[in-house]
């Protein structure tokens, strides 16, 4: 476990735990009681800080990526920067205006007087980052914590040691460093953090983990917010545009090597146009990939390696294309797998990585009914000519978002929440959705001193309780 510097003397600890981990949350609960963040321009300047550091350390995050992910530069300007760097400047933007109070009619019996709901920072917030975008989806929820105008503490995956070492470097310089805190450390390190209590906790990652952190955040009555994952289906009917959604599914998959929360999952088609739509993604993998197979894909470990290889030696379906990995080198190639058995483990599990599913249906009913007899996922996908047809299949799907003729893409849409649904998460943000999640909604009601209406004091006469009774 590392903490980065603060270069601040130390301050006396609050009474509570003992150890440093302690003693760097009592000092950031002094900073957050001194009212320190509170004002606008301070939240602005650390918004201002997250946009500088993701564009003016560009070389060093893509390196960190690479090592880390072995992530392309353009995918890591893709992924995790120009995101990074457009969350931070659509809440530096629009911020005055989700701080002003919110103004509320009042009924005739509190008349005269006046009521509004104002923001308020929750205090503390705790970040614990992912490491399949171990830059974006840390620092995209330290957007709307310090829009919110909380102190935070930082801790970044250990399974992307570059990053996070890169992140404990680069946060102190760009933010306030007395307020923003980066704990490095693994899963016994963010238990360590959760047991002290936090005012909110916010959490990427898989369901598992998922469930351990909210035990974890339950002694202390920490509240949470779980972006997790789930497989993602994408549904395509016969009338769709097959060339676009054989590419925008093939290029959602290959991305970060299928390592992504919201990458789709599997595919169900319309029996009508199963086989066409599996030469047009075999022909765009293909095609990305220069034509020729090449190297395969990185997978991030050997524990994820095993688990996505023990799903192809176990499939009942047939590989049409790729179908080999590479131990020495932690690599896949891209597969594409048709009609497995809907019960196998690589329908079962999420799949988080270069293998594609693809099931043939009879008809849009018998696609909506497989999908919902399984657990909620994170996004839902769906490929129509017919808008009415698509927005029936998304109503009827529950999700955490959706996507119509296209994948992933709701994720960079700052006006718009993201998160997961049941299984696949609780609570979302992004834009003024983080800021409201990590805020306080404080209701206040202002009254005059004069009328004081007698009849509202005891004892209630009969008279005085029929004029309660239509008032209320």
């Amino acid at each position: 476990m590392t903490v980065n510097p603060t270069g601040a003397p130390p301050a006396p600890r609050a009474p509570g735990p003992a150890g440093p981990l302690a003693d760097v949350l009592a000092r950031l609960r002094e900073v957050q009681a001194s009212g320190r963040t509170r004002p606008l321009p301070w939240r602005q300047a650390q918004l201002r800080g997250i946009e500088r550091l993701v564009t003016e350390r560009e070389g060093e995050i893509a390196a960190s990526l690479a090592r880390d992910l072995g992530r392309s530069a353009p995918e890591a300007w893709l992924g995790d920067i120009a995101s990074t760097a457009g969350e931070a400047a659509f809440a530096r933007k629009h911020l005055h205006r989700w701080t002003k109070r919110q103004k509320v009619r009042l009924p005739l019996m509190h008349l005269p007087g006046s009521g509004w709901v104002q923001y308020e920072p929750l205090g503390v917030v705790l970040v614990i980052g992912p490491w399949n975008y171990p830059v974006y989806l840390t620092l995209a929820p330290l957007v709307a914590a310090v829009a919110a105008g909380n102190c935070a503490v930082v801790k970044p995956s250990e399974v992307a040691p570059a990053t996070s070492a890169l992140l404990a470097r680069l946060i102190p310089e760009y933010l306030d460093r007395e307020a923003v805190v980066v704990v490095e450390g693994d899963a016994a390190t963010t238990q360590e953090l959760l047991a002290l209590g936090f005012d909110h906790a916010l959490f990427t990652g898989g369901t598992e983990t998922g469930s351990k952190i909210m035990a974890a955040a339950a002694p202390t009555l920490t509240p949470v917010t779980l972006e997790l994952g789930g497989k993602s289906p994408v549904i395509v009917t016969r009338d769709a545009d097959l060339g676009v959604a054989a590419r925008r599914i093939a290029m959602g998959k290959l991305l970060n090597s299928g390592q992504t929360c919201i990458s789709p999952d599997y595919v169900l088609v319309e029996r009508a146009v199963r086989a066409e739509l599996v030469d047009r993604i075999v022909a765009a993998v293909a095609r990305f990939r220069g034509g020729s197979p090449g190297e395969g894909l990185p997978i991030v470990n050997e524990r994820h390696f095993d688990r996505l290889t023990g799903y192809l030696e176990a499939t009942l379906g047939t590989v049409v294309t790729g179908g080999s990995a590479n131990r020495a080198s932690s690599t896949m190639h891209p597969t594409v797998i048709v009609n497995p058995d809907p019960n196998e483990p690589v329908m079962s599990a999420e799949i988080f990585g270069p293998i594609l599913p693809v099931l043939e249906v009879s008809d849009v009913d018998e696609a909506i009914r497989f999908v919902r007899a399984r657990p909620k996922p994170l996004a839902l996908y769906v490929f129509s000519e017919s808008l009415s047809r698509a927005r029936r299949i998304v109503d009827a799907v529950p999700a955490g978002g959706a996507v119509v003729n296209h994948v992933a893409m709701h994720c960079l849409v700052p006006q718009l929440p993201f998160g997961g649904v049941g299984p696949s998460g609780m609570g979302a943000y992004h834009g003024k959705w983080g800021f409201q999640q990590l805020s306080h909604r404080k209701a206040v009601l202002s009254k005059t001193a004069r009328p004081d209406l007698k009849l509202l004091y005891p004892p209630y006469t009969r008279r005085a309780l029929a004029v309660l009774r239509r008032l209320f």
